[in-house]
């Protein structure tokens, strides 16, 4: 049902973008948008990652220089039936991770800091096992898609904004009508990505879950991270709110309920459906295999403290 509702989402997408080409330029307008959303989506398929990679400052990591999340998430991964991903580092106090990539052999999944500092082993575990989800499920690329297909209707609405919209026929716009599309169509816009963000959450939750066996721990993790975003700022998100909807919890402060203009779920709404699941397959909690290494009390990695700070005890330190 949840891939039905994202076809759905993704063609209703589709055609907004068109028909405001079509408002704009006729049927050659229309062509025109479709020509240009496919240059825009062959670009974002190649390049999205590195783009985001490169937005929120992220550095990528390896069994020398961060070993415990390395190790992490290669057992995840096998877990999840997946090639191992690259494994990226934000120096970021909030909170939070994403995937990103085209495809599960060029993935990539990102996670901050403030995670590993403030999450139990189990939650980190169930994080990562949420953005493996979403590669597993290809919903990087179909983000990437909704989210490139949205910016270019507000960009063809502002277009129509000086061009007035067709009128060589009796169907043009008008200023009226002008006004209303330049308004109206990338909050249209807008509203279905993130109803298309917002169904993925959710199916990621569940498979993330079942990868680790311990859904507790995933809703436990997401609560703190909801709790953190609000009161710690992630500038770097602030500054591109364009990529909230990769991360597993906004990392806008401001977000509310679970309506038409939030990028995820409510927290409370994942939650709950955690629990669901949980008095469904049992809770027999998640467990590194025999040959993942056992994880040290001080952090060995890059986001170990500086000498003469205090140390933020976590399950890295």
């Amino acid at each position: 049902m949840n891939y039905l509702r994202t076809a759905i989402l993704l063609a209703g997408l589709t055609a907004l973008f068109m028909g405001v080409g079509y408002l704009i330029g006729g049927a050659s307008g229309a062509v025109i948008a479709l020509l240009v959303a496919a240059v825009m989506n062959l670009a974002s398929y190649w390049n999205a990652d590195k783009l985001v990679l490169a937005m929120h400052d992220a550095h990528e990591v390896d069994e020398t220089t961060a070993p415990e999340l390395v190790h992490l998430v290669q057992d995840l991964a096998r877990r999840a039936g997946l090639p191992m991903p690259r494994v990226y580092l934000m120096d970021n106090p909030q909170p939070n991770a994403f995937a990103t990539g085209r495809n599960p052999e060029h993935a990539a999944v990102a996670v901050t800091t403030g995670l590993l500092q403030m999450l139990s082993r189990e939650e980190i575990a169930g994080v990562i096992a949420h953005e493996l989800a979403h590669v597993r499920n290809r919903d990087t690329l179909t983000m990437t898609i909704t989210a490139t297909i949205a910016g270019a209707i507000s960009m063809l609405a502002q277009f129509g904004l000086f061009f007035g919209g067709h009128r060589d026929n009796n169907s043009g716009l008008g200023v009226v009508g002008t006004l209303a599309m330049v308004i109206l169509a990338p909050i249209a816009a807008m509203i279905v990505q993130m109803a298309i963000s917002r169904t993925r959450e959710y199916a990621a939750d569940e498979l993330g879950a079942r990868t680790t066996g311990q859904p507790h721990a995933l809703a436990a993790a997401l609560a703190k991270i909801s709790d953190a975003a609000q009161a710690i700022e992630n500038p770097t998100a602030e500054r591109t709110p364009a990529t909230a909807h990769l991360f597993i919890v906004n990392p806008l402060t401001g977000h509310g309920m679970d309506n038409l203009f939030s990028t995820h779920p409510s927290t409370e709404n994942r939650i709950a459906a955690l629990e669901r699941l949980a008095a469904e397959i049992g809770s027999s909690g998640y467990a590194p295999r025999p040959t993942s290494p056992a994880y040290p009390r001080r952090p060995a990695g890059p986001w170990g403290n500086p000498p003469g700070h205090s140390e933020n005890r976590g399950p890295w330190g």
